[in-house]
């Protein structure tokens, strides 16, 4: 049996020049050419072996994480995130910190958000332009981060809020510069730790961060509060410890971080999709104003799969494996990809259609919609993501109309890891 799938032969360094500016596109041509699983090689990650046959996927996500190493994959997300992220953990470790973190992001304690979510959609969406075009993008990135500063740092005004909230802008836009974040990739991981410039960026951001954390502890009553730094600060490991001043600030970086500039994106997504479907954005206007979410939901969904953030998930094989007909042996990447599993005509007919009625009839399916990857490693803030895109989305279609401001639709365009709307969503609104 052969150890490696077919894939370009070009140099590692075009490979990653390639994937760098047009991933999507690459994903999709090497399917054409290799079939549904191939081989890529990118500059410090090694060799990648790209899936998107559901059922290799699905024993990707159900397979042993000792021999599937998500954290291990995620390691070039280490100088922003730091050692103790989430995302960067494996194994027990990996295990015992997600049992900590996720009471917040399910259940009752995240449906406590929505009344805190329409208030800071209504104050953003009422401040908009109407009748002029205007790019949706960086308005649905300031909704996300006051978001987050409110519910997730518990930030409610003063300094703290004012000071948190210019310096973790200009961080987010330095991380999704495609030329800052070519530098980066060119240092790769480990020199960028210590790089002047970066290095000074992310002393600004932890210097407020710990002052954040140190206040709150100082404060007491955090049982009482429903903030997630505040839930966090009361969580207990089972030997009755709490998290560290270091495990919180990398834990509230991994939030921000994977929580802001994804779902700012896909919101932004929704609605340059709705603009250019005015028949899809009538039907969501009046069943929301109706009281319902079946449709909403419907829509979340359907962005999601046609415009996915994130094009990949990513494991590192610590043991050989046989997948896909292949031998694979250890330290290669296997990549299911996002892109082309929500492209499969077979499991979404005419794939390219904007078709939120696809999801009424069915839920998404466990290893065919996977935005936010799947198995013991999904995304921890994914339904919180859905359940914000929603809230802003009611918002949105109850108070406006929406036209695209350009006659074609948006090419997507990567910034960073993420696949945004080329001209950042522009539309006219109506009030």
């Amino acid at each position: 049996m052969p150890v490696l799938p077919p894939g370009p032969r070009m140099p590692r360094v075009l490979q990653t020049a390639i994937w760098f500016r047009r991933a999507q596109w690459m994903m999709g041509e090497c399917a054409k050419r290799f079939g549904e699983t191939f081989t890529l090689s990118i500059a410090h990650e090694g060799t990648w072996v790209m899936l998107s046959n559901p059922d290799d996927v699905k024993a990707v996500f159900t397979g042993d994480p000792e021999l599937l190493h998500a954290g291990e994959a995620n390691r070039i997300l280490l100088p922003i995130l730091g050692e103790h992220s989430l995302l960067l953990l494996d194994g027990e470790n990996h295990m015992t910190q997600r049992k900590l973190m996720l009471p917040p992001f399910h259940g009752a304690r995240m449906q406590s958000y929505r009344g805190l979510m329409s208030e800071i959609a209504r104050e953003e969406i009422g401040s908009w332009p109407a009748g002029t075009p205007f790019r949706v993008r960086p308005r649905m990135q300031a909704l996300t981060l006051e978001i987050i500063l409110r519910a997730v740092f518990g930030l409610d005004d003063g300094r703290s809020l004012a000071d948190l909230r210019v310096q973790l802008r200009r961080m987010l836009d330095r991380l999704t510069d495609p030329r800052w974040t070519a530098f980066l990739l060119a240092l790769g991981p480990e020199r960028i730790q210590h790089f002047g410039p970066f290095m000074r960026e992310m002393e600004r951001v932890d210097r407020l961060i710990y002052e954040v954390i140190a206040t709150r502890r100082a404060s007491g009553g955090t049982a009482e509060r429903s903030d997630i730094l505040s839930m966090l600060l009361a969580a207990e490991y089972e030997d009755g410890s709490g998290m560290s001043d270091r495990q919180l600030r990398d834990e509230l970086l991994t939030l921000l971080v994977a929580g802001h500039e994804t779902t700012a994106t896909a919101l932004a997504w929704a609605v340059e999709r709705l603009a250019r479907h005015p028949d899809k954005l009538e039907r969501l206007a009046a069943e929301t104003r109706a009281g319902e979410d079946r449709y909403l939901k419907a829509v979340v969904y359907e962005t999601l799969r046609l415009r996915p953030v994130i094009s990949l998930v990513n494991r590192t094989l610590k043991a050989p494996m046989c997948l896909g007909g292949y031998d694979l042996p250890a330290g290669v990447k296997i990549v299911p990809s996002i892109y082309l599993m929500h492209r499969r005509p077979d499991v979404y007919p005419d794939p390219e259609r904007f078709l939120p009625e696809r999801f009424l009839d069915r839920a998404p399916g466990t290893y065919t919609w996977i935005p936010f990857g799947g198995g013991v490693r999904r995304c921890i803030g994914g339904a919180f993501a859905q359940f914000e895109m929603e809230v802003v989305l009611r918002e949105l279609a109850a108070r406006t109309t929406i036209d695209p401001a350009r006659p074609n639709a948006e090419r997507v365009y990567r910034r960073a890891i993420t696949e945004t709307p080329r001209h950042d969503a522009e539309v006219i609104l109506a009030r």
